[in-house]
């Protein structure tokens, strides 16, 4: 029994030295073979380093964007010949887009501006609205069900109501407009909070 216990022992001290060789070996020819995608041993002279950034000077990244006339944005035009087509053109008509300078560093910025500087038909809506979540006897429930529109980001208030001689808590989201009350329905509705719309002559 001496005898195999020592020949375990050497055996896995054998075995550790000849794992280490191999590992070693292995280390070895790795540092020695070359490297893939790597040219060791290839320097760059100043004249290449020149003739790579002279060739990079103009180089613009953005130039396929600029459509096949290959102008840049913020290139001038020759005065004259920009005056030659002025005068060729007949006046268009005046909207939104023609009011913005198309040399503008913002044209989309621009553009925005004058949209909103426009004045738009007043619609008056006589009614305003109010999307109601629920109507409940106790105030409890009306303030779970409060919670409940909160969560979904909705600002739902709780108003008192005497009906029939029996308080009433309704929860209601509102006052707003007939489009954004139909949003919010819909987002109770997606939610599975039944809700009804409620109009208020204004």
């Amino acid at each position: 029994m001496n005898q195999q216990r020592g020949g375990t022992l050497v055996g896995f001290i054998i075995g550790l030295v000849v794992g280490l060789a191999v590992a070693l070996g292995a280390a070895i020819y790795v540092t020695k073979m070359p490297i893939p995608f790597l040219t060791k041993g290839q320097t760059r002279s100043a004249d290449s380093d020149a003739a790579e950034a002279e060739k990079n000077k103009d180089w613009d990244p953005n130039a396929p964007l600029y459509g096949k006339k290959g102008a840049k944005p913020g290139d001038k035009v020759d005065e004259s010949k920009a005056d030659a087509k002025a005068d060729t053109k007949p006046e268009p008509k005046q909207d939104a887009a023609a009011k913005v300078d198309p040399t503008s560093a913002d044209p989309l910025g621009d553009l925005a501006k004058v949209k909103s500087a426009e004045p738009k038909p007043v619609y008056t809506d006589p009614f305003i609205y109010f999307v109601q979540a629920g109507a409940y006897r106790s105030n409890d429930e009306a303030e779970t069900q409060r919670a409940k529109t909160v969560m979904l980001g909705l600002d739902a208030k709780i108003s008192e109501r005497d009906q029939g001689g029996r308080t009433v808590y309704r929860v209601r989201v509102g006052p707003m407009d007939k489009v954004e009350a139909e949003r919010v329905r819909a987002k109770l509705e997606a939610a599975h909070i039944d809700s009804a719309m409620v109009r208020v002559q204004r």
